[in-house]
């Protein structure tokens, strides 16, 4: 009997896009409490460019890339009751392996999907809504009269921070360093979007004091890294936080710890896996996200979409245009 195969996306080397190659993969067998899941929609996001590129070396090639999907399983291994056939499940994984038409993992891994939302809405919605969920909840606690700054709040990621976090009773000031971004952030909640880059740039933290009338933000998010840290971290009131979450610009160079003594000051950088590892909490965040999706707490833009041969196409475009829409794989 033959052995049953697969297509993937596989890296045999660091580099720009092209290094994805599809090929086509044995398919693991099923252990005990594992399942087989059939892909229908993988998300693609920055964290997939910086794997693929080699500035995180965390992908042991050759190998397969990609942290997050939606599909259908189409196989139980023993031991399994939670999930049946045909059960609409996602799932987000520091594991890789995701850039490919199946997956064998860990049932206990697996988030159920409701009925009433689309495989493309959740694949667009997941990583980045869990990830709001732990940096608006869990990281800071952000409710109602709560004053925050969203950088690059035109991008995917800081439009769920910005629409949510006003939905929490925050007041919500964006940055932009486009004008396609900066409308984006105003139709997100924000009271007032700054330019951090290009045509009429400004200076972030000036501004940010200005509209707080001296005081500062409770807590700046951070995705871009090297080109807004410093004003992330000059815009903090005293007392006040600095999450970063990302590095789109590049890394950020040392901190010298007693920068954060002029205003007592705190520094984090949380990574949405290491609050998922526990299936009960794991639920409890899908389900808040899921409900947030329901009530257009957030909204995302309509996926754009690409062949699972075509990554290389989809890096392309999210290097190219930023995460202002999402880029979905389709197997």
């Amino acid at each position: 009997m033959a052995q049953a195969t697969h297509q993937a996306i596989v890296i045999e080397q660091y580099g720009a896009p092209d290094v994805m190659q599809i090929a086509t993969v044995p398919s693991q067998p099923l252990a005990a409490g594992q399942v087989r899941v059939q892909h229908t929609r993988i998300g693609v996001n920055f964290h997939d460019i910086y794997v693929r590129s080699g500035l995180y070396k965390t992908l042991a090639l050759p190998g397969t890339p990609g942290i997050e999907a939606v599909g259908v399983v189409a196989e139980v291994g023993e031991g399994v009751s939670r999930f049946k056939q045909g059960d609409r499940v996602c799932y987000v994984s520091a594991a890789y392996g995701i850039y490919a038409a199946e997956r064998v993992i860990v049932a206990d891994e697996l988030i159920a999907v409701p009925d009433d939302l689309s495989d493309a809405l959740v694949a667009s919605s997941l990583l980045r809504g869990l990830t709001a969920d732990v940096l608006l909840h869990r990281v800071a606690q952000v409710g109602q009269g709560s004053r925050i700054l969203v950088q690059a709040a035109g991008g995917g990621m800081g439009q769920i921070l910005s629409q949510w976090a006003t939905q929490l009773g925050a007041m919500v000031i964006g940055t932009a360093g486009s004008d396609a971004t900066a409308n984006k952030a105003d139709q997100c909640g924000c009271v007032e979007v700054i330019r951090y880059r290009g045509e009429g740039k400004q200076d972030v933290a000036a501004r940010v004091m200005e509209i707080t009338h001296g005081e500062g933000v409770d807590v700046a998010y951070d995705g871009v890294g090297k080109d807004s840290f410093d004003g992330s971290l000059a815009s903090l009131t005293f007392g006040g936080q600095l999450v970063m979450y990302g590095q789109s610009s590049g890394p950020v160079a040392p901190l010298e710890i007693p920068r954060l003594a002029a205003r007592s000051n705190s520094v984090s950088r949380p990574m949405v896996f290491h609050f998922v590892k526990k299936a009960k909490e794991r639920d409890a965040m899908a389900a808040r996200v899921f409900e947030a999706l329901r009530k257009k707490h957030f909204r995302m833009a309509e996926p754009q979409e690409f062949a699972l041969a075509d990554a290389a196409g989809a890096h392309r475009q999210l290097e190219a245009q930023g995460a202002v829409q999402p880029i979905l794989l389709v197997p």
